[in-house]
């Protein structure tokens, strides 16, 4: 007989105490209460903002709408204005 396994998957969620500046992860599920404890020193606990293992290789999404060869000019960028602060063009210039 064969069974099949099933896999959860769940949020891994980083902290890092506020007492004694340790930094851990914990799985938890999206209804999970946040964790307010250090595993290491008992003292009060935070969510940690980390930055996320991500990045877009190959061509793609940047060749098509932001290289500088593709895009169009922007008049604003082109003329010194800050109006297209937040324009690909003016950003990259």
């Amino acid at each position: 007989m064969t069974y099949i396994q099933e896999v959860v998957t769940m949020p891994l969620y980083e902290y890092q105490c506020k007492e004694c500046g340790h930094r851990f992860e914990v799985r938890q599920k999206f209804s999970d209460q946040p964790v307010s404890a250090c595993v290491r020193c008992g003292g009060a606990a935070q969510k940690a903002i980390s930055v996320a293992g991500f990045a877009l290789k190959g061509g793609g999404w940047y060749q098509q709408g932001y290289s500088n060869a593709a895009a169009p000019s922007c008049a604003a960028a082109d003329s010194g204005s800050s109006a297209c602060a937040g324009c690909p063009k003016a950003v990259n210039e």
